[in-house]
């Protein structure tokens, strides 16, 4: 196992909500020096452009604002966007909820493909069990400035600001049971095929016991990477 060096890898994290899939590619961005691609953090900063004039944008910016789904073009555009300029620098990526679906996937693999070759596309499953995922759900805290994600342990229960920025922890309103049993449905009706979709195209898909230490998943990802 080699570490500590840039690596020109697009590394998938596939799994349920609450698997760790932020808090995994933060690492692997950190230590591999991966870009990490969050399709909200990549959405929140087109709409907060004060210069926005285009009009698509303006459209989309005003749906995103009322809490409507952006369109599926339109996120697809912004995914691609920035493979192509992490590529144009030489810089590997880890997405951490992307692709989300299908026809996701259908845009966005050949586009790696062509820019990454197919052998430098990863893609990791995170394993973790619905009662798991529940629980790590409702007790969800982000940091509020860069959505760092806390985890989940005795450790981080008590603090109020982020290790990592300073800003302060709160909780998703979303993240309630009820809620989380719906984006379940959601993750097993519409993100779980993407696995059967990539097996068919040849990738070796790596499953991960998502229910370990973070410590101990993170090693394991990086085991199988190589």
């Amino acid at each position: 196992m080699q570490t500590n060096e840039p690596r020109f890898w697009a590394v998938i994290i596939i799994g349920p909500p609450g698997a760790g899939k932020d808090t995994q590619a933060e690492l692997l961005s950190e230590e591999l020096g991966l870009v990490h691609v969050q399709t909200s953090k990549l959405l929140e900063a087109k709409f907060n452009d004060p210069d926005v004039k285009d009009p698509i944008l303006l459209q989309e910016r005003e749906k995103w604002a009322t809490g409507i789904l952006n369109s599926r073009p339109f996120v697809n555009k912004i995914i691609l966007e920035q493979i192509d300029i992490a590529s144009k620098e030489h810089l590997g990526l880890v997405f951490s909820g992307s692709p989300r679906d299908i026809e996701e996937v259908e845009k966005v693999i050949p586009r790696l493909e062509e820019l990454y070759t197919k052998k430098n596309v990863k893609v990791v499953n995170l394993k973790v069990d619905d009662a798991v995922s529940i629980d790590r759900n409702s007790h969800r805290r982000i940091c509020q400035m860069n959505r760092h994600p806390i985890p989940n342990l005795p450790e981080y229960k008590d603090i109020k600001t982020c290790p990592k920025d300073g800003s302060e922890v709160v909780t998703r309103v979303l993240d309630n049971v009820d809620t989380i049993k719906k984006r379940l449905d959601v993750y097993r009706k519409e993100t779980m095929p993407i696995l059967d979709w990539l097996g068919k195209h040849g990738y070796n898909i790596m499953e991960i016991n998502g229910e370990q230490s973070i410590e101990d998943v993170h090693r394991d990802i990086l085991n199988k990477l190589w």
